[in-house]
């Protein structure tokens, strides 16, 4: 049962209001000067309970700073290639400028603000830096909106203020996609000329490429079973499942046949197929221009556009439907999620299949012998 108590105090009387929250713990708020404002509060308190609006006033005080270690620690289902980077974001630009902030304090042109800082570069609690990309924006934004959702969850706040803010959006890349020609010589130019055709004419993610062991490698069906995917992250090479932890199988053309063979001579059924120096790993940051990898080295000799080995696999996306794959199949080698995903990144490479649909409906009006009887205009 709630109660309005009063008490003395050196200023005078005051009042305190007694009461439950929801469940059923016994709580109480001091200082109200007059009977009627312990009364108003009291009925307030009863109204939110009766809506179910009710927020204790202590939960709203914890800060992110407070929250937002718990809600790194329940990200452990990400892969280490991609926490590293979400924990690098709350670091970097989350807790410096809302580590101390109450969740209650948050206000949504606040978080705007911010979004807006961190997009031109004046973050306000940082002297001004380089602007952020988009995909760095909204990887900080989406952390405090998602420490956010739990406090509205936990009912710490009635709603979450950082939704609704206006993003940056992301700009496309475009995709390079080489020729059969430029592909076989920028193989020839590279000391490891058969991984480069394999992530050329399969569509491997690096990780997944260097993750190969012989065992992975069906000679007579010629296909590639994808079960591992080793990953750079902080100079330390993470081995676990491929990307969405799905295993698929890839085919890979007749030419390839024998090369990948002879990359498999004289090893066991666990050894890589495509080893580095040492018979580890083959490491990612050993290809990059910077470091006067290997494989930008070749990429210049060869005389090609600029690329990276992710690259390569779009131009094995335009092989593949060059060839007559549907956009299913393209998924399946790719190691897409879904079809429409695979869509909305080659959505170029299959615009012959709109011409094909148009071809196809000509032909099919015309047999039907209505094309005579559709108005001319």
């Amino acid at each position: 049962m709630a109660t309005v108590e009063p008490y003395d105090t050196k200023g005078g009387r005051r009042y305190r209001v007694i009461y439950r929250t929801p469940e059923r713990k016994q709580t109480s708020k001091r200082g109200f000067r007059t009977k009627r404002d312990a009364e108003l509060f009291l009925a307030s308190v009863e109204v939110s309970k009766a809506r179910g609006e009710f927020i204790d006033a202590g939960a709203a005080r914890v800060t992110i700073g407070q929250l937002g270690p718990d809600w790194l620690r329940r990200q452990s289902h990400l892969k280490p290639s991609s926490y590293r980077p979400v924990e690098a974001a709350w670091r970097n630009h989350v807790l410096p400028e809302w580590g101390g902030t109450p969740v209650s304090e948050i206000r949504k042109t606040a978080v705007q603000q911010w979004v807006s800082g961190l997009t031109t570069g004046e973050e306000e609690a940082m002297p001004p830096r380089k602007p952020k990309s988009a995909t760095v924006v909204i990887r900080a934004y989406g952390i405090l909106a998602a420490i956010l959702d739990g406090a509205v969850d936990d009912r710490r706040v009635l709603s979450n203020p950082a939704r609704g803010v206006v993003l940056p959006r992301k700009g496309k890349k475009a995709h390079v996609y080489l020729s059969h020609a430029q592909v076989h010589l920028l193989a020839e130019e590279s000391k490891h000329e058969t991984l480069v055709l394999t992530l050329a004419y399969c569509g491997l993610r690096w990780g997944e490429a260097v993750g190969l062991r012989v065992r992975h490698l069906d000679m007579l069906k010629r296909r590639i079973r994808v079960e591992e995917n080793a990953v750079e992250v902080g100079g330390r090479v993470e081995v676990g499942t491929p990307k969405n932890h799905k295993r698929r199988t890839v085919p890979f053309p007749r030419f390839l046949a024998e090369p990948l063979a002879r990359q498999c001579e004289g090893k066991g059924r666990d050894d890589l197929v495509f080893p580095g120096e040492d018979g580890g790993y083959l490491r990612s940051t050993r290809v990059q221009e910077d470091r006067g990898g290997w494989f930008s080295g070749a990429v210049k000799r060869a005389g090609i556009p600029r690329i990276t080995p992710h690259d390569l696999r779009h131009s094995a996306a335009s092989f593949a439907v060059s060839a007559g794959a549907n956009v299913k199949a393209v998924q399946r080698m790719l190691g897409h999620s879904s079809a429409a995903m695979t869509l909305d990144i080659y959505a170029d490479l299959f615009d012959a299949d709109l011409d094909a649909v148009a071809d196809a409906l000509d032909h099919a009006v015309s047999a039907a012998g209505v094309a005579k009887r559709l108005p001319l205009a």
